[in-house]
């Protein structure tokens, strides 16, 4: 029963080892401020009372690209 007990604790330390975010994680700085700075500009583009010649589409559509690839890169 001990032997059995010990392992689960072995196996659940293990899972919350692998399951923990790298060191590097959450130490971009700057990425984090390019997200908020996209989420604005989106928010702007979005409320905006004109289409800016036709590009506000376009624009918004660059914005969810880029801060789909930062979201990426905030893995590594």
């Amino acid at each position: 029963m001990r032997k059995r007990m010990m392992s689960t604790f072995a196996v659940l330390g293990l899972m919350i080892v692998l399951s923990s975010p790298s060191p590097a994680r959450g130490n971009h700085p700057q990425i984090d401020a390019a997200l908020r700075a996209l989420a604005g500009a989106k928010d702007h583009l979005q409320h905006a009372a004109h289409d800016f010649g036709g590009h506000r589409v376009d624009a918004i559509r660059a914005i969810d690209e880029a801060d789909r690839q930062l979201r990426i890169c905030l893995q590594y």
